[in-house]
């Protein structure tokens, strides 16, 4: 079912139809008073200018736990195991697939397929065909697969413990697969089991299990030659491969001796769990939102990756709830929190995040978000998904038009006066 919706108005996140009061609003685009010797510079006032929600999709039986863009396709998966294809750009059913395999924690496409990972702890691969609607997303394989089983388990070596009295393959997850990202021919997979698992897309062959986290994985995001994940272990990791030999928190079937090891751990507020994470364009700088409300930005010193090398930038209240989900558009970045609202967010000269904006609509908690690539006009396509079992569709201007309105509208007053 496709709604649409009036033109609405991008709120300030001070405003005044918020159900906060107004000393409420002004905490959450501050940093707490422990942080402010992190932030560097001053705080600019939010920006207000208009934002038009499109339309609201309402077709799934659960609520809306991931969205992934697949060519002329957006995708949604559900906590009701059904995964939707919405044909662009007039957003109608072009197509449902995944029904009875496993609730849907996340999905990726690259190329022609798709990868959807489940709560039973595998991951399933969908072949894309645009000859017919009915048979357009078709399974063509499960990790791990039969031919990854039938070379290891014989062998007592590849089994790990799980739990008392339990063993699996270590190319098994033993819990719910929570995320899921693509980079340079590889799929990281992570879980609630606390692992990240690294497969190679050309054979869908599992090549390393690594023992990432002392709690679990709930975000990760992959590019330049790096894997990131976040925890609710209140910690980001960043992995890299290298050179080394392999070591009892790392099972690999790799003939290769490059292996993903740790290079840095990102530690922000003491017992908060880490729900995203993202890193800006320049890879300089990784954010993430945490269960209290924060949203924190770590920054790349000169000289690379080494631990000592990256340090806390700035930690700012972005929300009364938890940071569910974050997504990247440029020198932009969205939030969606259990608060049901969608935080705008501009990148400063400096890196530090300033937030401008909150989008409100959703009648439950958001838990992700797609940004379109490609702009629209002066804004761009956002995408959002929530526990209120809706697909939102919202048409965002970027940060950069509205202060040219804004500075328009300042300089016509200047005129009248």
């Amino acid at each position: 079912m496709v709604r649409s919706i009036q033109e609405g108005v991008l709120m300030s996140s001070s405003s005044s139809s918020t159900t906060s009061n107004n000393t409420d609003s002004d905490d959450s685009l501050s940093p707490s008073a422990s942080t402010k010797s992190f932030v560097l510079g001053t705080i600019r006032p939010p920006i207000t200018g208009a934002y038009k929600p499109l339309a609201v999709l309402s077709a799934h039986v659960g609520s809306v736990s991931s969205l992934a863009l697949c060519g002329e396709f957006l995708l949604s998966a559900s906590q009701g195991k059904d995964i939707i294809v919405w044909q662009q750009p007039d957003l109608k059913i072009f197509a449902k697939f995944g029904q009875g395999d496993g609730s849907v924690k996340a999905l990726v496409s690259v190329g022609s397929k798709v990868f959807t990972a489940h709560q039973d702890s595998r991951i399933r691969v969908w072949k894309v065909s645009r000859r017919n609607s009915e048979n357009a997303f078709r399974l063509v394989d499960t990790l791990p697969t039969t031919k990854d089983y039938l070379g290891k388990f014989m062998k007592q070596s590849n089994y790990v413990q799980t739990r008392r009295n339990h063993k699996r393959l270590w190319i098994e997850h033993a819990d719910s697969i929570s995320c899921l990202a693509v980079h340079a021919g590889i799929i990281y997979s992570g879980s609630w089991d606390k692992t990240l698992k690294v497969w190679r897309l050309s054979d869908l062959k599992c090549l390393e299990s690594i023992k990432a986290h002392d709690d679990a994985i709930n975000g990760l995001v992959a590019g330049d030659g790096r894997v990131y994940s976040a925890s609710a272990d209140g910690k980001i990791k960043i992995w890299g491969k290298e050179k080394r030999k392999q070591n009892e928190s790392t099972l690999s079937s790799s003939s290769s001796s490059s292996l993903h090891v740790l290079k840095a751990t990102l530690e922000g507020r003491a017992e908060v769990s880490v729900n995203s994470v993202v890193v800006s364009g320049d890879g300089k700088w990784v954010y993430g939102g945490g269960s209290d409300g924060f949203v924190m930005g770590w920054k790349k010193g000169e000289k690379g990756g080494d631990i000592k090398e990256w340090r806390l930038g700035f930690e700012m209240k972005g929300h009364k709830m938890a940071v569910l989900c974050m997504c990247v558009v440029g020198e932009m970045v969205c939030s969606g929190s259990a608060d049901k609202s969608i935080g705008l967010w501009r990148r400063e000269k400096s890196g530090i995040l300033c937030k401008f904006g909150v989008i409100d609509g959703h009648e439950g908690p958001v838990k992700c978000l797609q940004a379109s690539p490609n702009n629209v006009g002066a804004g761009f396509m956002l995408y959002s998904g929530g526990l209120d079992k809706s697909l939102r569709v919202w048409w965002v201007p970027k940060h950069d038009y509205l202060e040219e309105k804004t500075q328009s509208f300042k300089t016509l007053l200047m005129q009248k006066v």
